[in-house]
């Protein structure tokens, strides 16, 4: 039973989509305990629980930040960019939301020596020291600043591992799960009808392809971490 009110109403939540699953050809069976229906070869994933499991995460991610912890977001699909970054940044969380970085996680030390020549090139850039450059030796320099840029500009400010991962659609950021997995660092899902809700620590059934449903979970999920910052906040002032 959640502990605090998050104010989930279920019709909200359909006005949004949330429950619109894949095709039933692609299914997971693992997840017949979250399906309510299939109508017209379409699965449908049942509300209540989604409520349920959503009221759990916002519980997690609430008493996380008030003991201030970090959290990271992870979504990478093109469409879901611009909703990610404005929960990482409403949130002050990390975010990942145009590449993932093999081994970002797991190989963690050379993922801070990128972040570092990151965080170089582009205090290079802002007090003009890359004009100093030959034309040549710039442009290599700017191919470089754009390809870390996209990797790494979410996590511009990380310093250490995340405390919580919240990945938005489990099978296009497999490899991030996995590397949680690896590290024992919690997770928190969204489940689509074609997942593996076993994967996750806390999975929420949901559409996780549909950007009012991504963006009405994560608002609730950004919520419960800014009130749990406050919290966090007041007790260390």
């Amino acid at each position: 039973m959640t502990r605090r009110y998050w104010n989930i109403d279920l019709e909200e939540m359909l006005g949004a989509g949330v429950p619109f699953g894949h095709g039933t050809r692609k299914w997971n069976p693992k997840m017949a305990p979250y399906i309510l229906a299939k109508r017209k070869g379409i699965h449908f994933s049942n509300l209540t629980r989604t409520a349920r499991f959503l009221s759990e995460a916002c519980d997690l991610v609430f008493d996380a930040a008030s003991m201030g912890k970090q959290f990271l977001i992870v979504d990478t699909k093109k469409k879901a960019a611009d909703s990610v970054e404005w929960a990482a940044i409403k949130a002050r969380c990390h975010c990942v939301n145009k590449k993932w970085l093999c081994g970002m996680l797991t190989n963690w030390s050379t993922t801070e020596t990128l972040l570092n020549k990151f965080r170089d090139l582009r205090m290079e850039q802002k007090t003009g020291r890359l004009n100093r450059l030959k034309k040549k030796d710039v442009a290599v320099v700017k191919r470089q600043l754009a390809r870390l840029q996209a990797y790494l500009y979410g996590i511009k400010y990380m310093t250490r591992l995340p405390d919580i991962v919240i990945i938005v659609d489990q099978h296009e950021d497999y490899k991030a799960l996995r590397e949680c997995i690896t590290l024992g660092i919690p997770t928190i899902c969204l489940i689509d009808t074609n997942c593996d809700p076993d994967l996750a620590d806390i999975s929420i059934p949901a559409n996780d392809d549909a950007i009012s449903s991504i963006r009405l979970i994560l608002n609730k999920l950004v919520f419960a971490i800014c009130e749990g910052r406050s919290i966090y906040i007041i007790k260390n002032t």
